[in-house]
């Protein structure tokens, strides 16, 4: 639904993507400006279920197919290096790249919050790593 909105409202003006975990909502992409990038929050917010937000999109061009596909083998090596590591249960962590930098999403006690972020800034080609998780300890 936030994904539609968002396309919806905002048309050629942006690439959104929309990530939910536990009615939290993580908007990631490009989009032309300041405007636009709130507009994209707005039309998110009044949907049935969403308790909170966090738009990362930023101004500027569109990303390129190759970064975006970059992007998804930066996912996959990061969501191996999670069961090689095998410190929690990898499917407690919900990872999503854009651009180089990796969001990672879910319901995690500190330690395990600590262990996903400190795995996935090791993996190559990581330029950053955003820890966007509730507490569960």
């Amino acid at each position: 639904k936030a994904e539609k909105a968002i396309s919806d409202n905002l048309k050629e003006n942006v690439h959104a993507n929309v990530t939910s975990y536990n009615r939290r909502v993580l908007i990631t992409g490009e989009v032309s400006n300041e405007a636009n990038k709130a507009k994209a929050e707005s039309v998110v917010k009044p949907i049935q279920n969403v308790n909170r937000i966090n738009n990362q999109l930023v101004i500027g061009a569109n990303s390129t197919i190759s970064s975006r596909t970059n992007d998804t083998y930066i996912t996959s090596k990061v969501k191996t290096k999670f069961i090689s590591e095998n410190k929690f249960a990898a499917n407690l962590v919900k990872v999503v790249t854009e651009n180089g930098t990796v969001f990672l999403m879910g319901m995690v006690t500190h330690k395990e919050c600590d262990d996903a972020a400190e795995i996935a800034s090791k993996v190559s080609d990581v330029k950053k790593v955003v820890k966007d998780f509730e507490y569960i300890d």
